[in-house]
């Protein structure tokens, strides 16, 4: 008896868990290569310290809004990055009010060293876009039909039509 692929065989049904799992397959994926460097990372904050590397200081709000995640998201990888050491907050000189984040020197030793490990991901991720032929597009052009109209509100629409 051959086994079933739950979410393959419900297509579309089944979107958001069939990219769920291949988001956490690379993720799992990505983990195990930064294990293999002998450094502590999570593949979480490569987003928040890939931004403050590229650009220098920034606030939770500007980092979210770049990267398209919740703040929340960004608040929890800030939490983590700060309780290792990796970045620090201070205020923000033109405003007191806010708060800008950046690396600290381990912080930026640690981006330095994971720099060759990242330009591997790109090239591995240009690869496979190569041997998937056009996913890059298609989560474009599915990004873009979510922003036009969002999943809910496409529900909504339908449910309230049967009421």
């Amino acid at each position: 008896m051959s086994e079933t692929d739950y979410i393959r065989d419900h297509g579309s049904r089944a979107l958001g868990a069939r990219l769920r799992r291949i988001s956490e397959a690379i993720d799992l994926d990505a983990t195990r290569c930064y294990a293999l460097t002998g450094l502590k990372f999570e593949q979480r904050w490569f987003g928040t310290l890939n931004q403050l590397r590229l650009k220098g200081r920034m606030s939770v709000g500007e980092i979210a809004a770049v990267l398209g995640v919740t703040h929340v998201s960004v608040s929890q990888a800030r939490k983590s990055l700060e309780l290792n050491g990796l970045i620090a907050a201070e205020a923000d000189p033109r405003d007191g009010r806010r708060t800008l984040l950046a690396l600290t020197a381990a912080g930026e030793a640690l981006v330095d060293r994971l720099n060759p490990l990242w330009e591997s991901f790109e090239a591995v991720a240009a690869e496979i876009e190569a041997e998937a032929g056009g996913v890059i597009a298609a989560l474009e052009r599915l990004e873009n039909s979510l922003k036009r109209q969002s999943f809910q509100d496409r529900v909504r629409s339908r449910f309230d039509a049967d009421e």
